[in-house]
């Protein structure tokens, strides 16, 4: 449980565990009217210490779902929704997919080769194809 004290427009908080060395310094800068150089705790952000204490670990980065969805989708030719960067929505099947493009299949239209790093998001339409 914290402990705060404030002294003019400085507040100084230390941590209830017995004299630790934010209480020391505290009390020694009010003795002798200087400052008192704080060294820092070490800090451990290692994922094992986090899992000991607890804590629960971050999800990945990855889930490596992206090409069984999209197979899927191709598989099925479901019709989607493309959302592209600059706010366009364009409409068909996705045909083909690699790791940097996706390849739109359009009715009445031309198909597109989209890049992934163009694309906001892709939705399934309602309605089936084939």
């Amino acid at each position: 449980m914290p402990i705060a004290s404030k002294r003019g427009d400085v507040q100084q908080v230390a941590l209830e565990l017995g004299p630790s060395k934010g209480e020391v310094c505290a009390f020694r800068a009010r003795a002798t009217n200087r400052a008192c150089k704080m060294t820092g705790m070490p800090f451990n952000a290692s994922v094992q210490g986090a899992a000991r204490r607890g804590g629960k670990t971050p999800p990945p980065d990855e889930t490596f779902e992206e090409a069984a969805y999209l197979k899927l989708l191709g598989e099925k030719q479901k019709p989607v929704s493309i959302k592209l960067a600059d706010g366009e929505v364009v409409r068909g099947w996705i045909e083909y997919y690699d790791r940097n493009m996706v390849r739109l299949t359009r009715e009445g239209a031309p198909n597109l080769f989209i890049f992934k790093h163009d694309i906001m998001y892709i939705a399934e339409d309602s309605g089936k194809r084939k």
